[in-house]
């Protein structure tokens, strides 16, 4: 439920070693081998993934990667780039943990010049990120800020493309959850404080991206598996995971005739420190994942090459798809 990775976010610009050694002539994959982490097997590691029951936690909201036990696997010694986004340029909303740190780290290793954002308060996450991506040779630049803030998100918009020299991908990944038992238990702050975060951002973000974008450019929002799976405890939640659902659809539609495509990935269940966060109750977080067919969270490595095949444009003729990764559990 991680695009569940809370209400966000600041800014930060990624440049990365690949873009330098693609200049010099060699490929991103070969710039990655120099300073990147001994690999592993994706297969072996997903064999190792932890299942429930898990530890009961609570975090003040909107939680950090850093204090989340266990620890999500972003792809840090997983994933493995071959320039399948080489020379593109990507921003990222909700970066600093979750679904958007590994999909930054994914982007980044497919050659990708990235941009993420997240609240101040997540800086230890992002600082974490920037020293993992600096080992790479990847400089990262943090820029802290609220995407409820319609002049926020404008600037960061225009942000990104400064720091990056244009924009061909935008991610709308960031979202906030926090469980209730009823609606009377769901006050207006909580409600706007949600639709803001997954519903408004998105819109001010797109509108504000779109009139500089070209064919080729795409857009990838963030939707759920619980978009037609519904539960009682979420409400505002998975009412605007249903929205952007027909948001990706309308925009498809509106933005294919200039060639920009629009598509969205549909998570299940994430290890993400949302749910340490109010994103899920206790007992729901001690069984989190048992009532999928794989009995377990995905991690977020999991999910982030659904945003780099979203992305990648050899797909140049998929637009208004839904992308998902529900451990069996079926899609929107």
């Amino acid at each position: 439920m991680d695009d569940l990775s809370t209400s966000r976010r600041g800014f930060v610009a990624v440049a990365g070693l690949a873009a330098a050694a693609a200049a010099a002539g060699a490929s991103p994959a070969a710039a990655q081998a120099q300073g990147a982490p001994p690999m592993e097997s994706p297969t072996q590691r997903a064999g190792t993934y932890p299942r429930p029951p898990f530890p009961v936690q609570s975090q003040p909201f909107p939680g950090l990667t850093s204090r989340l036990n266990p620890r999500p696997d972003h792809g840090e010694t997983s994933y493995r780039g071959s320039g399948k986004l080489a020379g593109m340029r990507a921003l990222i909303t909700g970066g600093d943990s979750g679904i958007g740190r590994a999909t930054a780290i994914a982007y980044a290793r497919e050659g990708a010049l990235v941009a993420i954002n997240h609240l101040p308060y997540e800086n230890p996450d992002a600082q974490e990120l920037i020293e993992e991506m600096s080992a790479e040779g990847l400089r990262i630049v943090s820029i802290p800020g609220d995407l409820r803030d319609e002049r926020f998100c404008n600037r960061l918009i225009a942000q990104a493309r400064r720091e990056l020299g244009g924009l061909n991908i935008l991610v709308n990944n960031a979202g906030r959850a926090q469980t209730r038992p009823s609606i009377e238990a769901i006050t207006t702050e909580d409600w706007d404080a949600t639709m803001k975060t997954n519903i408004y951002a998105p819109f001010w973000l797109t509108r504000a991206a779109v009139p500089d974008m070209r064919a080729g450019d795409v857009i990838i929002n963030t939707t759920s598996a619980l978009a037609s799976i519904p539960i009682p405890d979420l409400v505002d939640y998975v009412l605007t995971k249903a929205a952007m659902l027909n948001f990706t659809g309308a925009m498809a539609k509106q933005l294919a005739p200039r060639g920009i495509r629009v598509n969205a990935v549909a998570p299940g269940l994430v290890w993400t420190p949302i749910h340490s966060a109010g994103g899920s109750t206790d007992s729901d977080y001690a069984d989190l994942g048992r009532i999928s067919p794989m009995g377990r969270p995905a991690q977020p490595a999991e999910i982030a090459p659904l945003y780099v095949t979203a992305a990648d444009p050899l797909l140049s003729y998929s637009t208004g798809q839904i992308f998902a990764a529900t451990g069996g559990s079926g899609q929107p």
